[in-house]
């Protein structure tokens, strides 16, 4: 039976509801603002006023992705008509006029380092969930001697900024040679997001009856069945939720990839604030850069979503 409420209490939640939604809209400005970035000329991304309406174009991302080389002499018109399109508008945006020395276009480095980030931020993620899930296991249903000591040590690994760590590991990393390899990436995020995922799934675990277990030893499964079949698909929230949360801590990781990575495994985070320069900047390059970077945290956060919001409540409410 739903509870009365006063003429009161319904005005107030309308003003809460209200509030969240100015509050949300304000958060969302500097989305928007990235995303029509992206796809203006380049005229208009400083324009003051800004210019809300406009006239998209692919443009900014097609400069994202090549990288244009001087040339010692003009670019003739027959040379510019037997260039493909996207050096045509790299070139001077499709305009078909003698060139001089513009240059010839080769791809640029966003994508290799967009691909770097792919690949060091899936791996480490699993490895970090898939490890920080059995070493949750453990605690949970075994008795560890000093219990609360190795909980302690494993969050205090989280307690020091990367910035911190970062010049001495870079000087480890150097006699092993690690530096600049996917690699050493991969191992240096596992590690940072294994301590948060194993308190995250321990207190998920926590909350699965051991009956569940106990039953299927009982029925003949061994510990490692009944944690596949029974304790993993249950887990499947609090797995999904803390996938998210490491998959973001390392996607968006800035210190240890400018430190650590020179140009084979650098990531796009150091990437696109180094397209700044010296020089006046393309801004609407740097916002094509960070459009696409939002992407891949949006896409999986999505896909997840029913996890996540069942993970974020799961144990609140006990039977």
């Amino acid at each position: 039976m739903a509870a009365v409420r006063t003429p009161r209490e319904i005005f107030l939640n309308r003003v809460a509801i209200a509030a969240v939604m100015v509050v949300l809209l304000i958060m969302l400005v500097p989305i928007y603002w990235i995303g029509s970035t992206a796809f203006k000329p380049r005229n208009l991304a400083t324009t003051i006023p800004p210019t809300v309406f406009f006239q998209p174009e692919v443009s900014p991302f097609v400069k994202l992705m090549t990288k244009r080389s001087q040339l010692r002499k003009p670019v003739e018109q027959e040379v510019y008509d037997a260039a493909p399109w996207w050096e045509k508008m790299v070139l001077d945006g499709g305009e078909k006029v003698v060139r001089t020395g513009k240059g010839k276009i080769r791809p640029s480095g966003y994508g290799q380092r967009f691909t770097n980030s792919l690949i060091v931020s899936i791996i480490s993620t699993f490895l970090a969930v898939s490890m920080g899930t059995l070493t949750a296991y453990g605690f949970s249903r075994f008795k560890v001697k000093g219990e609360d000591d190795w909980l302690f040590f494993i969050l205090s690994t989280r307690m020091l900024p990367p910035v911190v760590v970062a010049i001495p590991m870079y000087l480890m990393y150097r006699v092993v040679g690690l530096n600049d390899s996917h690699l050493g990436l991969i191992i240096l995020y596992t590690a940072f997001n294994l301590s948060f995922s194993v308190w995250i799934m321990k207190g998920f675990i926590d909350e699965i009856p051991r009956e569940y277990e106990e039953a299927a030893l009982v029925d003949g499964y061994t510990r490692i069945q009944a944690f596949f079949k029974i304790v993993l698909p249950e887990a499947m929230t609090g797995i999904a939720a803390t996938a998210v949360f490491c998959f973001i801590t390392a996607w968006n990781e800035y210190a240890f990839a400018l430190i650590m990575t020179n140009r084979r495994a650098q990531t796009a985070p150091p990437y696109i604030p180094s397209q700044v320069g010296s020089g006046l900047p393309d801004w609407t390059v740097i916002a094509a850069g960070t459009f696409l970077f939002l992407l891949p945290v949006a896409i999986f956060t999505f896909l997840l979503r029913n996890h996540l919001l069942r993970g974020m409540s799961f144990g609140a409410i006990r039977k």
